[in-house]
């Protein structure tokens, strides 16, 4: 917990000064709030009073005390509003990029596990709201002590039995507001968690939108929406529920504190142990007294707010990566692709079965292999551990005789380029995506990257050619076109390892017979490992790994294969022979 508050006070020091500043001008502005009844008091008893032949020139002088007082509070708030704003929307930025960055830190096994609506509300409104508490909060506490307090002097040393009268209420006020507090607080907590179902079942229902109308599931989708919209209808309704028992509870102790202030007060007048003037100071200072516990509702609120908020960062941020560089990592440098499996063990966390068992492969460098075998039998894990997308439990992996788990994973990922059946483009244009392979590339090797794919063409008949935009995910190209487009991006990042994993299966023949002239272009003097169902397409394989739930069971060339007649042959025979 210490180490949360330390963490939560270390966004304000690069702002210091600035806090500095805002806190000063809150304390002189609640301070000259305080001085205005006082001066009231002042011309209604020591004033009109006392001899009126002065008496004009003395208001005038008062009057312009005021004028004074008004100028100084409003600079005070201009820079409290402004600058307060201004220094919590820097740290909410501040933040914002901390947690930004952290996501790109974690590994899969973090994001298998999450929603991408629950990330984004972290990112969005969690930390909207804690920056309102980080400006609103110091200035609202001080701001409400301050009228508090001298308030109380104040009232107290000009009558103490009614002051003190007025503070019988006072612990019954803060007792009511501290219940329903606690109701609202629980109601603000669910709200967040069902805005962020919310988030969740948009970003779900859009990002796979034309999914949704190919099965003419629209109204399955606007159902599942209104689930989560009633849910979190039915949260917000109990929260403003209790938000009216508050209001309108303290609106009546408000009500109660005015009546005693005037029939006790006028009692006082009748037995000559308080004059009018006096009266109506009083009058004028409850809502000073008044105000902070008015207003605890919320600060509470705000303050539950933006601590929820912090809470569901430091939930991320605390969250280390589960793969990260060793102590003493090294980055590769000549890199010639020789990669070793030896004794390989794999399961997913949180899941008990075992992908992989006792894998052991060597693969030397310009090697061409090809991975085959059942469906969910473990050949793309086989293939994210190369990188470390994931580690393995047991065993190890060697690239050029180094353990991965040495290697830095910026120099570990920039040598392996990864080609997968599912293209995921990003909304801009041509050039961009195909600069994320290198994003100090010039136009020149970016057009060369293209030609290597067999994409120039295409893109120079694009309405822009390489400026035209894509869409959300490439929606405005054809599969191949975006399976180019991709290819491309790897040229251009020229790493000495190659995977492709089923990175033509999604496609029609014309466009698989295009982009596999690519990927053996891409494929040349470099390790390449293809993971394939279309047993077509790895026929010239050096070497094919046949991986089953036992293991490697079988491995060899396509002939060498057919020959054995047994999982492979099994295999090619049900795609090939009727």
């Amino acid at each position: 917990m210490n180490n949360r508050i330390k963490k939560f006070l270390s966004y304000y020091r690069p702002y210091l000064k600035l806090f500095y500043t805002v806190m000063t001008c809150a304390l002189v502005g609640s301070g000259i709030a305080l001085l205005y009844p006082l001066l009231t008091r002042f011309i209604t008893k020591d004033i009109l009073e006392n001899d009126l032949s002065n008496a004009l020139n003395q208001i005038y002088i008062v009057c312009g005390i005021m004028l004074i007082l008004m100028v100084i509070q409003n600079i005070c708030q201009f820079i409290v509003d402004y600058h307060g704003h201004k220094m919590g929307a820097m740290m909410e930025s501040d933040m914002r990029r901390e947690l930004f960055e952290h996501y790109q830190k974690l590994s899969f096994n973090f994001y298998d596990t999450q929603k991408t609506g629950q990330l984004m509300s972290r990112v969005t409104n969690d930390l909207l709201l804690l920056s309102e508490l980080y400006h609103h909060g110091p200035e609202d506490y001080i701001k409400y002590f301050i009228k508090f307090v001298g308030a109380f002097v104040i009232l107290f040393f000009i009558n103490a039995k009614l002051t003190l009268a007025i503070f019988i209420f006072l612990p019954f006020m803060a007792v009511f507001a501290l219940y329903f507090n606690k109701k609202v607080n629980i109601a603000l907590r669910r709200n967040k968690d069902r805005i962020a179902d919310i988030n969740s079942q948009v970003e779900d229902s859009l990002s796979g939108i034309r999914v949704v109308k190919s099965f003419s599931n629209e109204k399955f989708e606007v159902e599942k929406f209104n689930y989560e919209n009633n849910r979190f209808l039915e949260s917000r309704k109990n929260g403003y529920k209790s938000e009216a028992y508050f209001s309108t509870g303290m609106d009546i102790y408000v009500q109660l504190i005015t009546i005693t202030v005037i029939v006790f007060g006028g009692i006082n007048i009748i037995h000559a142990s308080l004059d009018l003037p006096d009266l109506i100071t009083f009058l004028l200072y409850i809502a000073y007294l008044i105000e902070p516990i008015q207003k605890l509702a919320h600060v509470t609120m705000q303050f539950q707010d933006g601590i929820t908020g912090f809470d569901r960062f430091m939930e991320i941020i605390e969250t280390e990566p589960d793969i990260k560089d060793s102590a003493n990592a090294i980055d590769l440098k000549n890199v010639e692709g020789n990669i070793e499996f030896r004794n390989v063990g794999f399961n997913y966390n949180g899941n008990n079965h075992r992908v992989l068992n006792n894998i052991s492969l060597e693969v030397q460098s310009g090697d061409y292999i090809a991975l085959v075998g059942p469906s969910g039998i473990g050949k793309t894990t086989l293939c994210s551990l190369i990188s470390r997308f994931y580690d393995v439990k047991e065993g190890e992996v060697l690239l050029d005789d180094v353990n991965i788990r040495d290697v830095s994973l910026h120099s570990l990922r920039k040598n392996v380029g990864i080609v997968q059946q599912d293209v995921y483009l990003f909304a801009g244009t041509v050039i961009e995506n195909i600069r994320y392979g290198k994003p100090d590339a010039t136009k020149e090797e970016i057009v060369e990257a293209a030609k290597n794919a067999n994409a120039h063409e295409f893109i120079m008949n694009l309405p822009n050619g390489y400026d035209t935009g894509i869409g959300q995910r490439g929606v405005k190209l054809s599969g191949g076109q975006k399976q180019r487009l991709s290819i491309a991006r790897v040229f251009l990042k020229n790493p000495p390892i190659l995977i492709f994993d089923e990175a033509t299966s999604a496609l029609d023949n014309e466009s698989e017979k295009i982009v596999k002239e690519s990927l053996e272009i891409l494929a040349e003097n470099r390790t390449t490992i293809v993971i394939a169902h279309r047993l077509s397409t790895i026929r010239n394989a050096k070497r094919i790994i046949v991986l089953t739930d036992d293991g490697i069971s079988e491995e060899g060339t396509h002939e060498e294969l057919l020959a054995l007649n047994r999982t492979y042959a099994n295999l090619y025979n049900m795609q090939f022979v009727i």
